[in-house]
C-alpha cells in the first residue's frame, strides 16, 4: 500500500501540474476582462474592474458570427464523417475475417507516423483539380476519415465478445443490423472519444482552412482570429476576448464528455 507521505507528495505534484496547466487559461480569461490600462500597467491577475464590453468589441471588430457558422458547418461535417467512416472501417477490421485484414490495419497505423505536412500539398492539389477551392467541400471532404478514430473503435470492438455477433446471426440479423443494433450501443464511450477528438481537431484546425479558403465567406473562426490578431495586436484585451470566444465551445464539450473520453480510451487498451 502507498504510504501517506508518498500519497500527499503525489497529490501536491498533481496540484502543481494542474495549476501550471490552468494558468494560461486563467490569464486569457482575466485579460479579456481588463481595460488596456490594466493590462499594460497592472501586474495582478484579477481585474479591478471587469470590462465585459471587450467581448462586444471583439464580436463587432470582425465577422465572428459568420466565422462561427463556417466552423460549425465544417466541424459537424468532419465529426459525422469520422463517426460513420471510422465506425465502418473499424467494424470490418475488428469483426470480419478476410485476407490481408491485419496487413491493412498495420498499413493504416503506419500512416500515423507520416508527418501531416507531407500530405497537405497532394491533398491541396486534389482540391484544385476537383474545383473545390473556396467551398465547404474543400473544408470537409478531404478529411472525412481518420486513422486515430479507426484505431480507437477497432480496439473497443475487439474487446467485445464474438458471441454477440453469433447470437445475432442465429436470430437472423445481417451484418449492418449487428453493427447498428448490437455493437454501436455498446461502443458509446469509444464513439464519444472519437467525436470529441474529431471536434477538437476540426474546430482548432488552422493550416488546412488557411490553404483552401481566401475570403471571409468560408473562413473559419481560427482564421478569423489570425486576421483579428493582425488588426488588434496592440490590444491584448480584445484579442484575448476573441480567443475566449473561439475556445469556449471546445472547452465546454470536453468538460461535458470527459468521462466518456476516459472510458473510451481506456477500453482500447484491453488485451485482445
Amino acid at each position: 500500500m502507498t504510504s501517506t507521505p508518498r500519497l500527499i507528495g503525489r497529490h501536491l505534484l498533481l496540484a502543481v501540474l494542474s495549476l501550471l496547466t490552468l494558468a494560461p487559461f486563467a490569464w486569457m480569461l482575466t485579460t479579456s476582462l481588463k481595460s488596456i490600462d490594466q493590462v499594460n500597467k497592472a501586474p495582478y491577475l484579477l481585474p479591478r474592474q471587469f470590462e465585459v464590453g471587450n467581448y462586444s468589441k471583439a464580436l463587432t471588430a470582425a465577422p465572428f458570427a459568420h466565422y462561427y457558422l463556417n466552423s460549425v458547418v465544417m466541424t459537424a461535417g468532419i465529426v459525422v464523417g469520422h463517426l460513420v467512416c471510422d465506425t465502418l472501417a473499424a467494424y470490418a477490421l475488428a469483426r470480419l475475417r478476410f485476407p490481408g485484414r491485419d496487413a491493412i490495419f498495420l498499413g493504416l497505423v503506419a500512416t500515423m507516423l507520416v508527418p501531416a505536412f507531407l500530405t497537405v500539398l497532394p491533398a491541396f492539389d486534389l482540391v484544385i483539380r476537383f474545383g473545390w477551392y473556396n467551398s465547404y467541400a474543400a473544408l470537409i471532404l478531404p478529411r472525412l476519415a481518420d486513422v486515430f478514430g479507426i484505431v480507437v473503435l477497432r480496439g473497443f470492438m475487439k474487446s467485445l465478445p464474438q458471441e454477440l455477433d453469433e447470437a445475432a446471426r442465429i436470430d437472423g440479423a445481417n451484418r449492418m443490423q449487428i453493427l447498428t443494433r448490437i455493437l454501436l450501443p455498446l461502443c458509446k464511450p469509444a464513439l464519444a472519444s472519437v467525436a470529441v477528438f474529431s471536434f477538437l481537431f476540426a474546430w482548432n484546425d488552422f493550416l488546412w482552412p488557411l490553404l483552401v479558403t481566401n475570403d471571409d465567406q468560408y473562413r473559419t473562426v481560427q482564421i478569423g482570429l489570425s486576421v483579428f490578431t493582425n488588426k488588434y495586436g496592440p490590444w491584448p484585451n480584445y484579442l484575448m476576448a476573441g480567443t475566449v470566444i473561439a475556445a469556449a465551445p471546445a472547452i465546454a464539450l470536453f468538460l461535458y464528455l470527459q468521462r466518456g473520453i476516459v472510458r473510451g480510451l481506456a477500453s482500447t487498451g484491453v488485451k485482445e
